[in-house]
């Protein structure tokens, strides 16, 4: 049984092929390029370093979000189209579980912050005690602030990682104080490994859908859609 795993939901576009053996192939990109040149030739890559032909993969796993909203959307159709010309399920995997996975069985509270832009971040607070992420609170967009205060209610110390990290790393500090801990630079992207391997535990659970049911997670709305609505708010359409 084997997955491939897709990421686009933050600057890093990566993918993974994963079998019961564990990670048979990964790249993993952050450059200036879009996703959309990025994710294609990769995903043939790990097919071929793998050895896994398309008729092999029982399911394709995609960061389902949050996280940017043209990064998303780049996935899930990359992961949709894919999946109805193999004839594959699909399932969308929270970006900030793919974040927080390296992480389990640490044994504390993790809590991974995207860029969220407009002083906020996208964020979501785990146990990561045991081997699968256990998630206490969100996912939630809020400032980095807001984020600390609700933080303080754990009384315990807090991992943080994802690309909020290099914006708000002092913020943090400044509210948790010696509760603030970090990750090395190198820990602060979601890997395709992590995106296959939830994806693999997703599809024993059943947790898969037809590709046309698949939906991101955008958490909030769009800038686009904010304009919109101001816009027309109040107005008879």
């Amino acid at each position: 049984m084997f997955v491939l795993g897709i990421e686009s939901a933050t600057p890093v576009a990566a993918a993974a092929v994963a079998g019961e053996g564990g990670i048979l192939a990964e790249r993993m990109v952050l450059s200036q390029r879009t996703h959309s040149v990025n994710l294609l030739p990769m995903i043939k890559a790990v097919l071929e370093e793998s050895g896994v032909e398309p008729p092999k993969i029982a399911v394709i796993a995609v960061s389902g979000g949050p996280g940017s909203f043209t990064g998303l959307r780049i996935g899930m159709s990359t992961a949709k189209a894919l999946a109805q010309v193999w004839g594959k399920p699909v399932v969308g995997i929270s970006t900030l579980e793919i974040l927080a996975f390296p992480l389990a069985g640490h044994g504390g509270l993790v809590c991974p912050v995207l860029n969220a832009r407009k002083n906020e971040v996208y964020t979501a607070v785990y146990d990561c005690a045991g081997s699968v992420p256990d998630c206490l609170a969100g996912p939630m967009a809020l400032s980095p602030e807001k984020l600390v205060q609700n933080l303080l209610q754990y009384k315990k110390p807090v991992t943080f990682l994802g690309d909020g990290v290099p914006l708000y790393e002092a913020r943090l500090k400044a509210g948790l104080g010696n509760w603030a801990g970090f990750v090395p630079g190198s820990v602060n992207f979601p890997r395709g490994a992590a995106v296959a391997e939830l994806g693999l535990l997703a599809f024993k659970e059943g947790r898969y859908v037809e590709p046309a049911s698949l939906q991101p997670e955008y958490i909030r709305l769009s800038e686009a859609e904010v304009n919109w609505l101001k816009r027309y708010s109040g107005s008879r359409l």
